[in-house]
């Protein structure tokens, strides 16, 4: 799996345990909630790190809350 795909992924499970849509993901972030469908779309994903800080900020939470997970740490190299 590809650091865009954990991103995705990151962001359902945590609107999942708190109960929310991507909709409402979106308006708790000001941003789109096309922006957040987009991110979630595997041939259109395009994910931007100010989006994903606009998508922390709108959870409170911090981008190094985000990304401290054991999943985010064992991703292989971009570099190929």
């Amino acid at each position: 799996m590809g650091v865009k795909d954990m991103t995705a992924q990151r962001f359902k499970e945590i609107c999942g345990e708190r109960g929310i849509t991507l909709n409402e993901l979106a308006t708790l972030s000001g941003v789109t909630p096309s922006t957040a469908y987009s991110m979630m779309d595997k041939n259109r994903r395009d994910i931007s790190v100010i989006t994903v800080k606009k998508f922390c900020d709108g959870l409170e939470m911090t981008l190094g809350e985000f990304f401290s997970t054991p999943e985010f740490d064992a991703l292989e190299q971009e570099i190929k």
